[in-house]
């Protein structure tokens, strides 16, 4: 099938590469995102998706709005027969759902109907889930509601950041989109509408909800910070000045757990160890690493030598 790529970030790269090596089918634009600052020095550059794209010599489409009369008309004009979508970052408009003959089909990285939405491996992650997994739909006009091609489960380890998750789901998913694809295309598989029970709703996390509540328990704690680990990053402020912290842990030793009786937010080092242990509403957790406002990531030690803790000094 003559295909139109749509997507942005990195985790959408597998699904392109796995397309572009597709013996069936032939990715002949790509659309993405417009081009936008990035980084500390904010420098204006590509998205990945759009990167790659035009290292293998594909068009690239980058509308403001996907419903631009412009962006349609070359769609139109290019006359794809499916448009595969993966964190493309944009609502689609009938206008353009009607272009392809065979619609738009979209990889969602949670098993449908849990956790539609902008971050479904975030919110995975913050519920505490023990699996997730992939899902292929055609898409519709509302949001993640349409019939499923597919689907594929992925366990959630203990210790999984949102990026470990997500990368993971970006390889299988990739995998699971071709073959929806090849299905597609000779006819023989058809979509099933999603089970009207199970729905949950996964809305983007931003950075308010990621400030840590040290009175919450610890699992609470380590579930909001590995769900926010590599974006947009679990913070807590210390004298005055924003901090972001990587994943903690549990203490694995009876020194460790010394510590216990810290109040919510207290920070100290466990009687014998080099680690830095900091309060919750259910005993200490230790942290890992840290990046203190304005400076680069560091290990936790080497923060605390560097800020010359004072007895009873809390994160708030």
């Amino acid at each position: 099938m003559r295909l139109v790529f749509a997507g942005t970030p990195a985790a959408a790269l597998p699904s392109l590469r796995a397309l572009f090596d597709s013996p069936r089918h032939s990715v002949v634009a790509v659309v993405t995102r417009p081009d936008r600052p990035v980084g500390r020095g904010r420098k204006v550059a590509h998205s990945p998706v759009r990167a790659l794209a035009e290292e293998r010599g594909v068009e690239v489409l980058t509308p403001d709005r996907a419903r631009d009369p412009d962006f349609l008309a070359r769609l139109t004009e290019i006359a794809p027969d499916c448009c595969p979508v993966v964190a493309y970052g944009a609502l689609l408009p009938r206008a353009a759902l009607d272009i392809p003959r065979r619609g738009w089909v979209n990889l969602h990285f949670s098993v449908l109907p849990a956790w539609r939405g902008a971050a479904p491996v975030q919110r995975a992650l913050l519920a505490g889930d023990d699996v997730t997994g992939a899902s292929v739909f055609q898409i519709e006009e509302d949001l993640d509601t349409g019939p499923v091609y597919g689907t594929l489960t992925e366990p959630i380890g203990a210790h999984d950041t949102a990026g470990d998750l997500l990368e993971r789901l970006a390889e299988a998913g990739a995998r699971l989109l071709v073959a929806v694809l090849d299905g597609i295309g000779d006819g023989s598989l058809q979509a099933r509408p999603q089970p009207a029970d199970g729905v949950s709703i996964a809305p983007k996390l931003n950075v308010a909800d990621v400030r840590i509540d040290w009175s919450a328990p610890a699992y609470r704690v380590d579930r909001l910070i590995r769900a926010a680990t590599p974006a947009p990053g679990a913070w807590t402020t210390f004298r005055d000045h924003r901090i972001k912290l990587g994943p903690v842990r549990p203490p694995a030793t009876a020194g460790e757990a010394g510590a216990g009786r810290l109040v919510p937010g207290q920070i100290a080092v466990p009687a014998g160890h080099g680690e830095i242990g900091v309060g919750t509403g259910s005993g200490i957790v230790l942290l890992g690493e840290v990046r203190p406002e304005g400076r680069p990531t560091m290990a936790a030690e080497a923060w605390a030598r560097g800020a010359r803790l004072a007895d009873g000094e809390r994160f708030t």
